[in-house]
């Protein structure tokens, strides 16, 4: 197999995983034990950053590292961090922009999985302690919010 193709895979694999881990984690990590970090995520507050936001800067930070060591061989750290850094790129547009309007770019969306999206994200925030919730992934989300359309 060309070493394109297994890069690319590598980039892919690390996407996904960080979807897979990422849903894992805001469910049992960030809605268990680091609850008091992300409840600032759930219950707004003042100003532009929450102290949730350590999260989004942790994994930047790893992904970054996970680049550089990578950079002057091209190898799979490379291209993990490719991924990662991607993910985080998609996060921040489609959480922080288009969901929550942290920035305004976006105002509003026609797009069916978009607005799948935001009603899953709402639902997940009508709860404002750490359990019960639902939806804890960002990117895949349940077919009943599909069925809403």
């Amino acid at each position: 197999m060309q070493t394109w193709l297994i890069n690319i895979a590598i980039l892919i694999a690390a996407f996904v995983g960080m979807e897979l881990f990422s849903g894992f984690f805001h469910k049992y990590i960030m809605h268990g034990v680091l609850w008091r970090i992300h409840r600032t995520h759930h219950v707004h507050g003042k100003g532009f950053f929450e102290l949730n936001d350590i999260f989004s800067f942790s994994f930047g930070a790893i992904a970054t590292l996970l680049f550089v060591l990578g950079l002057p061989t091209l190898d799979w750290r490379f291209w993990a961090g490719c991924g990662i850094i991607c993910y985080g790129a998609v996060y921040f547009v489609v959480h922080d922009v288009f969901i929550h309007r942290r920035i305004k770019w976006i105002e509003q969306s026609n797009i069916p999985y978009l607005q799948a999206l935001r009603r899953a994200h709402k639902a997940h925030h009508a709860y404002i302690e750490s359990n019960p919730g639902e939806e804890y992934g960002l990117l895949w989300i349940g077919k009943k919010y599909w069925k809403k359309m």
